[in-house]
């Protein structure tokens, strides 16, 4: 059945690894019956993970979205990976919801990822809830993650549901808005007396007194004159407070053991914004444009998630905005200003798909087979074309090269990673212009490895990965001048070709070529030749073959016959020259720096400076970025960067991100030269020289 968008609440469910999103999000469905067994993420049986690689790994590596239908309203849960190398999932998810779900674990409380998930919430303006997973555990500290979270989020952070460890070592909740207890017999409430909690108890009430009292001037005056407040009156401060902001509620539970999950479904739903409340700024001819969730205005939908299915073809996930999307939608893709052609609208659940007449204004549905739309495009009705932005991605910047398995397969690698690129757009693949090697980048070393598995899987194709070749140069350091004679006698015409050239060290990268011949040695129409022969030599560089920079090479002087000199032999005679005269011109190798900016808490930019000059590198200054993390900026060897990624989010524990970039080329020092050397011989590098 179709939902109005009042009864549809849109969550991007989000947390650290293994702090039981996906587990929360099977709950929820099963409670809701819609599903006959509560499935397992240890059994590879959930509904959210279902891809080969999640069962194989049991983690999420996707986001996916699963439509919890309860007593009137539709819960659309987006669970999102909380692996850091899958980031990806929760910067696409949300873009299609209203509010964020964060899950943090009752045994190891306030996590990296859970700080992630409440500053992502407040980048993008959602509001926020907190469900303490776990909570009937042994060691599960609730009054501890309590303290924990008000110092990493600050004030907004609110009790609303508390587990009590019961005389018999049962856990009970109490419900601090009707201050009422419950506890869970096979998944059924059973309300209990107010188990004492002693001072802690006035403590709660007084402190969500507070918090509600804040939101609104009339309840601010009763909290004052020390009146207490009604049920409703709680309720209905805290959602005007969540939906402002100004509030996160905390609630808790067990999913595996189905405890607390009423409460928690009750809240999403009082507590949370509805999808008629979401609003999109979108931008037309260059003016922004409101965007609001009314079924009968002009169709605007938003694409959040791409998945390239070999037997489907492509899947489409679709938030509509506004109007509403059908299989005959007149639709136009704001981006490419092209019309798309639909194919039909789908409900999606994990991986079952449904057929569905419409997707309504506020929900979320998806459509199979669109040409065109990749992630992050707007479908608009053409009366009112709008663009919406598309998702922030974090920064891939883990690079390895691409070594194709099979021989023959190098055509189909490019096309497959492009359809692999649909899906998840955090990989990048560039060749490299200077090595000639395919280079895929993405969040991580599991980032990748997902990748190279879905490759075989999906696609057929099999690749491996080395790490990329570093493009060094050659240079020289004094001026040095050389002969180079070509001369062949063979029947007929011979060759003859006869230069005499200086070579010298100039500023730059390029190479220039000048002449200063005297009275026609060397006749004019030969120069280009000459010219010609000296860039090709230059091509490659006499320590290790790697192309030559910032040298000056000036024809001096030479001789020439009438008959046997050719452009060809003119050609030969200049790299006969560049061979003889290099070696004694003080050939040196260069090696690229990059400009690195590492993103980092400030208590680990100690650490950071230290590792740079371990590199090799030099740090150029700090200053704070608008995260509230520190940025060091540094310049270091490309060289020394390959596994920066990996030190990077150990050191940070995942918090830190950097960006690097080439900046310009330096003399490798001269202790590391014949590793390089070395190197070159393997890689082949004189192979390709006359």
């Amino acid at each position: 059945m179709g939902y109005a968008s009042k009864d549809i609440r849109n969550i991007l469910v989000a947390g650290h690894a293994g702090c039981g999103k996906t587990t929360l999000t099977e709950a929820l469905l099963y409670m809701s019956g819609a599903s006959e067994r509560m499935g397992r993420v240890e059994d590879g049986t959930t509904a959210s993970d279902f891809d080969p690689e999640e069962i194989r790994r049991k983690a999420s590596l996707n986001s996916s979205v699963v439509p919890v239908e309860y007593e009137g309203i539709k819960y659309n849960l987006i669970d999102a990976p909380g692996l850091f190398d899958f980031e990806t999932g929760a910067a696409e998810g949300i873009m299609a919801a209203e509010s964020v779900l964060i899950c943090v674990s009752g045994r190891s409380g306030v996590t990296v990822g859970a700080e992630k998930a409440y500053q992502l919430a407040l980048k993008n303006n959602k509001a926020r809830m907190i469900f303490v997973t776990k909570a009937d555990l042994e060691n599960a500290d609730y009054f501890k993650i309590l303290e924990q979270m008000k110092i990493k989020f600050g004030p907004s952070v609110c009790p609303c549901v508390v587990p009590v460890r019961l005389d018999d070592g049962t856990v009970a909740y109490i419900n601090l808005f009707s201050q009422k207890a419950f506890k869970y017999e096979g998944g059924k409430q059973v309300q209990i007396d107010l188990p004492d909690i002693g001072h802690r108890f006035e403590g709660l009430i007084q402190a969500m007194s507070e918090a509600i009292a804040e939101t609104d001037e009339a309840l601010m005056e009763k909290f004052f004159e020390g009146e207490a407040f009604t049920t409703e009156e709680i309720v209905q401060g805290m959602a005007s407070g969540v939906r402002s902001g100004q509030i996160t509620p905390v609630f808790c539970g067990s999913a595996v053991n189905a405890q607390a999950l009423d409460m928690l479904l009750y809240n999403m739903n009082v507590l949370l914004p509805g999808a008629d409340t979401a609003s999109a700024v979108g931008e037309s001819g260059g003016e922004p444009v409101e965007i609001t969730a009314d079924p009968a205005a002009p169709l605007c939908a938003y694409v959040f998630k791409t998945v390239a299915d070999p037997f489907v073809g492509k899947l489409s996930f679709i938030k509509v905005l506004s109007g509403r999307l059908t299989a005959t939608s007149n639709a136009v893709n704001a981006r490419t200003g092209q019309p798309e052609r639909l194919g039909k609208t789908l409900t999606v659940c994990g991986k079952k798909q449904t057929d569905t007449p419409e997707i309504a204004a506020g929900d979320i549905g998806a459509v199979a087979k669109l040409a065109t739309a990749k992630t992050g495009d707007t479908l608009c009705d053409p009366a009112r074309v709008v663009a919406l932005p598309a998702p922030v991605y974090p920064i891939s910047s883990y690079r390895m090269a691409v070594k194709v398995a099979k021989k023959g397969d190098e055509g189909k690698v490019g096309s497959a990673l492009a359809r692999l690129i649909e899906e998840d757009p955090a990989i990048r693949f560039v060749v490299d212009p200077e090595t000639k090697q395919q280079i895929i980048s993405g969040l991580g070393t599991q980032h990748l490895e997902v990748a190279l598995a879905k490759l075989k899987n999906k696609f057929g194709v099999e690749i491996t990965l080395e790490n990329p070749r570093v493009p060094y140069r050659e240079s020289i350091r004094k001026s040095c001048k050389a002969q180079g004679r070509h001369k062949k006698q063979t029947g007929g015409h011979g060759q003859f070709g006869d230069v005499w050239i200086q070579f010298e060290p100039i500023e730059g990268e390029g190479i220039e070529f000048a002449e200063n011949v005297f009275g026609g040695s060397v006749p004019k129409n030969f120069f280009p030749a000459v010219e010609k022969g000296v860039r090709q030599a230059a091509e490659h560089g006499v320590l290790a073959g790697y192309p030559m920079v910032g040298m000056k090479a000036t024809l001096l002087d030479g001789s020439y016959h009438p008959v046997d000199s050719s452009e060809m032999a003119f050609i030969m005679a200049a790299k006969l020259a560049y061979k003889a005269a290099i070696p004694e011109a003080g050939p040196v190798l260069l090696e690229p720096i990059g400009a690195l900016k590492a993103h980092v808490p400030a208590d680990n930019t100690g650490d950071i400076m230290g590792e740079v000059t371990k590199r090799r590198g030099r740090v150029l200054g700090m200053n704070p970025d608008d995260d509230g993390l520190q940025v060091v900026e540094a310049e270091v060897p490309v060289a020394e960067m390959q596994d920066f990624t990996t030190f990077l989010r150990q050191l940070t524990q995942g918090r830190g991100y950097f960006t690097f970039e080439f900046v310009r080329y330096e003399t490798l020092p001269q202790m590391l030269e014949n590793k390089v050397i070395e190197q070159a011989k393997a890689l082949g590098n004189f192979a390709d020289e006359d």
